[in-house]
């Protein structure tokens, strides 16, 4: 009986060695944070941040990253546990009494046993169970990583939201000098007798209104650089110095088969990922809830030894444990169903989400092509009415052109400069969304969006 439960031992510890091995660790990190490059800094560092910086803050600091990363640990765990299914359970039991019956002196009784049991077969619930466990935790790597897209796409609008914000302060600022400057000039004709009053009200009304548009353009800064902040794991009213950006790039050539954008998304999104390994799991679980009623073999060992009045005695049992469900209410039957159902809800998720995912690049392209054609648009749009503007400004100044002309020129290029500036962003940021959109926001789009370059003119009718 010893060497029986010898081996016995000697082949729980190996396969409890095997099984830590087989878990340990946490799981490997998403290519999104590890292309990076950078290495979490422990706080702001003290130099202005540009893009591939504001997006590695966000990923390593962010508490929605630090939350997927820990939910994956916990799904890791769990696929251990279910390994754990694979291997004997041992318990020690020991005790001790002492029994006094009427006048006679106490007897004491000394008790000590070791059980193993091993289960041998089980018709394949063990192994639904861990095929269940270990599609969860590649939806949960896959949920961790859509995420971490999703918290990368949100880094790089909080940046280019503040660079736009910025720019539309400066075209506010300028602005407020352009209509300061029509109200010095209104005024000094109006002192010399070549204006009217009303010249004069009209240019101090544009010049209050611009300076109330600089006035609003300022607070949306303060407003974007609080959501910046809050997006890098900083308190709002932290200030994060950024590194300046180029607004002003020429949109490059662009061509894509949508059908073929679609396809590729499909393969790379982690969220379909997921939601195909979430259909996985829930397909393991009703063969789970299957075998669940069906028979079991299990291998048995006990060894005891007691002590009673100084009078020792061993027991030991090894055997075969053949159990057979007969009849329990049919629940299995019903939890077997029930499973089955969550399968087919899951499947029906898994091919809502295929039809979205074609949506957003079809949305996201299309967004791209509006956003390249309104960049071109709006640069030259800000050219005619700068012109426009310096035209109306010195007919006015050389006392043959009114007032009315030039706030109408002027209030024309404020809004230029504001649509230039929206269009820029909108640009930038869709191109990012579209990236998104394919599962395919990484370091070399990172690099791009950060260079900004300056390409060619694009042909006349060339798609963005």
């Amino acid at each position: 009986m010893r060497p029986t439960i010898h081996i016995l031992a000697v082949f729980l510890l190996w396969n409890c060695q095997a099984i830590a091995g087989a878990t340990s660790g946490p799981p490997a990190a998403p290519d999104s944070i590890s292309d990076i490059g950078s290495p979490c800094a422990a706080q702001l560092p003290d130099h202005a941040l540009n893009l591939p910086e504001v997006v590695n803050m966000a990923l390593c600091n962010n508490p929605q990253t630090r939350e997927v990363w820990a939910i994956s640990r916990v799904q890791a765990a769990q696929v251990g546990a279910s390994k754990a299914d694979y291997l004997p359970s041992a318990r020690l039991n020991a005790a001790e009494e002492r029994v006094k019956l009427g006048s006679a002196p106490g007897v004491a009784q000394r008790n000590a046993g070791v059980t193993l049991s091993y289960l041998l077969y089980d018709f394949g619930s063990r192994a639904a169970n861990l095929d269940a466990a270990q599609q969860l935790l590649a939806a949960a790597n896959a949920t961790r990583d859509s995420t971490v897209q999703s918290v990368f796409l949100a880094a790089i609008q909080a940046y280019y939201q503040v660079q736009a914000t910025l720019a539309a302060l400066d075209a506010a600022q300028e602005s407020e000098r352009a209509a300061k400057e029509s109200f010095a000039a209104a005024e000094a004709r109006y002192k010399t007798g070549s204006a009217t009053p009303a010249d004069k009200l009209q240019a101090q009304t544009a010049y209050s209104q611009a300076t109330l548009n600089r006035i609003t353009a300022d607070g949306n800064l303060k407003n974007a650089q609080g959501a910046l902040a809050n997006m890098l794991g900083l308190d709002a009213n932290r200030n994060v110095a950024l590194a300046t950006a180029d607004t002003s790039a020429s949109p490059a050539g662009f061509e894509g088969d949508v059908a073929a954008l679609i396809e590729a998304a499909r393969q790379r999104r982690p969220d379909l990922q997921a939601a195909a390994a979430q259909v996985r799991a829930a397909e393991a679980g009703a063969d789970a809830a299957r075998a669940a009623d069906r028979p079991t073999i299990t291998l048995n060992a006990t060894a005891n030894q007691s002590n009673s009045s100084g009078v020792n005695s061993q027991n030991s049992m090894i055997g075969i444990n053949l159990n057979v469900p007969i009849f329990s209410g049919y629940a299995p039957t019903y939890r077997a169903r029930a499973a089955e159902a969550q399968a087919e809800a899951r499947g029906a998720q898994l091919e809502r989400l295929r039809l979205q995912v074609a949506l957003d690049v079809w949305t996201a392209y299309q967004s791209l092509v509006t956003a390249t054609q309104s960049l071109r648009t709006t640069a030259d749009l800000l050219d005619s009415a700068a012109q426009s503007e310096r035209v109306a400004l010195g007919r006015y100044k050389a006392g043959v052109g009114s007032m009315l002309d030039v706030l109408n020129a002027q209030s024309a290029l404020a809004g230029a400069r504001q649509q230039r500036v929206q269009s820029a962003f909108n640009w930038n940021i869709s191109r990012a969304i579209l990236a998104q959109a394919m599962g395919n926001l990484d370091q070399n789009l990172l690099q791009t969006l950060a260079q900004n370059p300056r390409p060619p003119a694009p042909r006349e009718n060339e798609s963005p």
